[in-house]
């Protein structure tokens, strides 16, 4: 049977917080505040990374691909909530809403495998301190990078045409702020079993093994943090893993429960909060969180501009 040449035609409505007037005037105000604070914070990551020798480690050298992924990220989403938020307007076209779904996922599943690389890095850096150079060489810390995208495109290239593809009998409203997965498969008129296992068995390689890792890295770190004698010592290590932690459980945490259940046990309302703090939220404490508080930073900071020179005359 042929499916409805209307699904490929018909621009989508993305109903968002239309329901709630009063809230979307709320939510622009609060959406550009942060995508201002992750343009500027992760900008300014990626500037000092590049342009501050200091800064030529394998640790930011991820740090600056997460936030070219945050921005990344942001940017696909943001300029078209903004718009739909302050309007009357919310349409976007079959092609846009496509086109949405395939940057959201290639750009949110690298970021997944990105944090578990980070989490080696940590690891390495302090259960293996002295051959850390040796075993995170740049040949290495680029190919994991490269290893993340290819696995997040895969991904989306096995995912997005099952989505977009699935007959939705002239409907075209998208119960959500972006053309999201979970909402576009609750769209469909026809069975989508075959869909959301395919989605759950990529979202587990994707989503748990990563998370897996991560967290039998920070158990090893763990490890090796109590056994250091000094007070100071520990203090500084946990606190580093705390922060790392505190993204991985922000990002991780809302999307896992998002993602791996049912289509049909998926709380819409619930669902646009949770996504509204791992795409706007997080990518704009990223950098306070994973950076902008670590003495490096900040020295690279005062260079670029100009203070350090000063504070050296004086």
């Amino acid at each position: 049977m042929e499916r409805d040449n209307d699904s490929y035609q018909q621009a989508f409505i993305l109903v968002g917080f239309s329901g709630r007037p009063r809230l979307e005037r709320i939510l622009f105000a609060f959406i550009l505040v942060f995508y201002i604070l992750t343009l500027v914070g992760n900008t300014a990551i990626i500037l000092l990374s590049i342009m501050d020798s200091r800064l030529h480690t394998p640790m930011y050298f991820f740090l600056g691909n997460l936030s070219f992924l945050d921005l990344c990220f942001t940017t696909s989403i943001v300029p078209q909530l903004l718009w739909n938020l302050w309007g009357p307007e919310k349409t976007i076209t079959y092609h846009g809403c496509e086109a949405q779904l395939y940057i959201y996922m290639v750009l949110g599943s690298t970021e997944c495998v990105l944090l578990a690389v980070m989490s080696y890095d940590r690891y390495v850096a302090v259960c293996r301190p002295l051959h850390y150079t040796v075993v995170m060489h740049p040949r290495l810390c680029l190919q994991l990078v490269i290893m993340a995208w290819c696995c997040s495109f895969l991904n989306s290239f096995v995912m997005c045409p099952q989505t977009m593809h699935l007959s939705r009998c002239g409907r075209h409203k998208v119960d959500h702020f972006l053309c999201e997965m979970p909402a576009l498969i609750d769209m469909s008129c026809e069975d989508t079993m075959l869909v959301e296992a395919s989605a759950f068995a990529l979202g587990v390689a994707l989503l748990l093994v990563p998370l897996s890792l991560i967290l039998t890295s920070y158990g090893m770190i763990t490890a090796a943090v109590l056994r250091i004698k000094s007070a100071a010592g520990r203090k500084k290590a946990f606190h580093t893993c705390s922060s790392h932690l505190t993204v991985v459980i922000l990002f991780y945490g809302t999307i896992i429960y998002m993602y791996l259940q049912p289509a049909n046990s998926y709380s819409q309302d619930q669902g646009k909060f949770l996504t509204l703090l791992y795409t706007i939220v997080t990518p704009s404490v990223n950098p306070l969180i994973y950076t902008l508080r670590n003495k490096d930073v900040k020295g690279a900071m005062r260079k670029l501009l100009g203070w350090e020179k000063g504070a050296k005359e004086t």
